[in-house]
Order: structure tokens, then sequence, then C-alpha cells
């Protein structure tokens, strides 16, 4: 039972992880289309 909510816990941290990851990865796209936004305007 101990090792079955383990596997669980774990399960649940990597896909926090890797859902944060695409997250940030998606606000530096975002970062990046405004900064050229930005150069393109001036």
């Amino acid at each position: 039972m101990i090792r079955k909510s383990l596997i669980v816990a774990a399960i649940a941290a990597m896909s926090l992880a890797a859902s944060a990851c695409n997250t940030v990865r998606g606000m530096a796209d975002d970062l990046k289309s405004a900064a050229d936004a930005v150069d393109e305007e001036t």
C-alpha cells in the first residue's frame, strides 16, 4: 500500500514538473514575440 502511494506521488510530481516546464517555455516564447514586436516598431 505504501509503495503504491509512493508511485502515485512520484507520477504526480513528474506531471507537475513537466507542466511547469511547458508553462515556462510558453512564457519565454511569449516574451520573445513581444520583444520582437518592440524591435520591429523601433
